[in-house]
């Protein structure tokens, strides 16, 4: 009977491994036959530009779809639009830019990045023209690039000014009796505010009033630029409500006219000089970016370009989102150690976590330094954590609407004795050999002892940190201090005092590389890898799964589950984090 299960067994696992590989042939098979031809640029073509596309730092790749007919291609990430409207202005088959600006899908200094990329377009002679029925206001910060803005005639154009809406939780844990035991240190450390108060500190509305401010002023200065109205007035639009209707946008000259889409595509033809019943050639940025070779192949030494985009953890992590430790360190030592590469870029987006990962993090890029040049390009957010990874950096450039800063740590310790005792009858005991043998155990309030255990710990870190800028950057002990505490700021505000060097996009970062690295003619090589389409997509598709049950469950209270959830990360450790739920409209 042994015998026959051993051979059972056997049989079973050789029929499972000839099911996979087969299942994998079969894949190759009709992919190869549904993979679609190289995609060719015909001539008259108009490139078109979707500003409600969401853009990641780094290209992700659909091979899966290939599976399907006329499937298969890359999505492409910032710097690959940067680097294809590049080469679109010099391409003669491409005769403008169709700028769709229905939606916004991108943050401040990521659509900072394509303005400026339109704008170098627009020098190539080519045109611009942008259309929506309905335009929000940071896809119309886009829109202001056109040589021509249209609206639908019952459409409208969102010119409101902007607003930050914070939700606070206090309230609803003392309901469940938890107790959230908060030590911190810098007085504009605003991510645990939520927890510890219903409304924003005044500190938080100070240090939000002034960022809120100049983001705003680079949106209205942006605009007058393009549009010839002043700023002044743009803000009068928007503080006496004057834009509420499609003409009013006509009437105060934010559009050049109001038009359906036929309409639009009529004035397409016309630009092209094609027949009223031609049909146009336009080609989305995602099939030309299969089409066409952007990318820089120079002869005189590589550069590499690491992608650092979302959370700072601990450990491994396969997400594109996420800034694992062990993860990153493997890069950049392979960065630092490969001859072939001459200087790293290490492009930052993300509003900091885990202190310790940071610091593990700063500290391989620090051995980099000392072999060859580190550059620090911001995107959105270079905040807390995100901040920690950059300041050794030899040179850091942040776009004007770039937040950063926010030097400080916090710690958060719940006590849930309350809600387990009193909503669910629950109690614990136990035994411990040694004082502080369960601290940090969650079913108890913290003692005095413990708590200045914990807050010695914070102000150790936030010491560190400030050290490491206080090196990184090289400033005075006091100076680093008073700009410390927490406090967020722009990219603007942040050279002013020295936190960054210089105001530029990537393409500005990885040129400075390339001359401090003297490599005139480069080639870049990215990091991470791209993951591999299947796992990326048998990912994607459980956690979009278990988002929308859960969506789908919770209705409206969905946006406090999330809040909820974001508490999870905040009690891991000792955290370099900026506010969570910093959502600006």
């Amino acid at each position: 009977m042994r015998s026959f299960f051993k051979f059972f067994f056997a049989s079973f696992l050789a029929l499972i491994i000839f099911s996979f590989i087969g299942l994998i042939f079969m894949f190759a098979v009709i992919g190869k036959a549904f993979a679609p031809s190289r995609v060719v640029v015909s001539a008259n073509s108009v490139l078109v530009l979707d500003a409600s596309t969401a853009l990641n730092e780094q290209r992700t790749e659909d091979k899966l779809g290939s599976l399907l007919p006329g499937g298969g291609s890359e999505a492409p990430g910032l710097y690959d639009m940067v680097r294809l409207l590049r080469h679109a202005g010099t391409d003669e088959n491409i005769k403008g830019i169709y700028l769709k600006v229905g939606g916004n899908g991108n943050n401040f200094a990521t659509n900072e990045e394509l303005r400026n990329a339109l704008l170098a377009f627009r020098k190539s002679g080519k045109f611009i023209y942008a259309y929506a029925e309905v335009i929000p206001q940071q896809a119309y910060y886009l829109a202001s690039t056109a040589d021509k803005i249209w609206l639908n005639p019952k459409g409208g154009l969102e010119f409101d000014g902007f607003s930050m809406e914070l939700m606070f939780l206090k309230g609803t844990l003392e309901k469940l009796e938890i107790q959230p035991q908060i030590f911190y240190n810098g007085k504009f450390k605003s991510a645990t505010e939520p927890l510890r108060e219903t409304k924003m500190t005044d500190a938080n509305r100070l240090q939000t009033n002034v960022f809120l401010g100049e983001l705003y002023g680079k949106f209205l200065n942006g605009i007058a630029e393009r549009r010839g109205v002043d700023t002044a007035t743009l803000h009068s639009y928007a503080n006496e409500g004057l834009v509420r209707f499609p003409t009013d946008a006509l009437k105060y000259k934010l559009v050049d006219g109001l038009k359906y889409d036929d309409e639009v595509m009529d004035e397409f033809r016309k630009k092209i000089g094609i027949d009223k019943d031609q049909s146009i050639n336009f080609i989305s940025a995602k099939k030309y970016a299969s089409a066409v070779d952007y990318e820089d192949n120079g002869a005189d030494g590589s550069i590499a370009l690491i992608y650092a985009q979302g959370d700072i953890v601990g450990g491994s992590s396969e997400s594109n989102n996420t800034i694992a430790s062990d993860s990153y360190i493997k890069i950049i030592r392979e960065a630092r150690q490969d001859k072939d590469i001459k200087a790293i870029v290490f492009r930052v987006n993300s509003g900091g976590g885990s202190a310790l990962a940071s610091e593990s993090i700063w500290r391989e890029l620090t051995l980099a330094k000392k072999s060859k040049p580190v550059i620090v390009s911001m995107g959105d957010y270079a905040a807390s954590g995100g901040y920690y990874i950059s300041c050794m950096a030899d040179s850091i450039f942040a776009q004007p609407n770039t937040l950063t800063g926010s030097i400080g740590v916090f710690a958060i310790l719940p006590n849930m004795q309350g809600f387990f005792n009193n909503k669910l009858g629950i109690t614990f005991d136990g035994v411990k050999t040694a004082q502080y043998a369960d601290l940090g155990n969650a079913s108890r309030p913290l003692t005095d002892g413990e708590k200045r255990i914990l807050q010695s710990s914070v102000d150790t870190i936030y010491a560190n940190f400030k050290g490491r800028v206080t090196e990184g950057r090289k400033l005075a002990d006091v100076v680093v201090d008073s700009i410390a505490q927490g406090r967020v700021w722009t990219g603007i505000e942040a050279k002013k005092l020295g936190l960054v060097d210089r105001i530029g996009g990537l393409d500005d970062a990885i040129k400075c590389a390339a001359k401090m690295a003297n490599v005139p003619a480069y080639s870049l090589v990215e990091y991470p890898s791209v993951k591999d389409p299947l796992f990326s997509f048998l990912s994607k598709e459980e956690d979009e799964a278990k988002s929308k049950a859960i969506q789908k469950e919770l209705g409206a209270y969905y946006k406090i589950y999330k809040q909820v959830k974001a508490l999870e990360r905040l009690t891991d450790g000792v955290q370099a984090r900026l506010p969570f739920d910093m959502i600006i409209r």
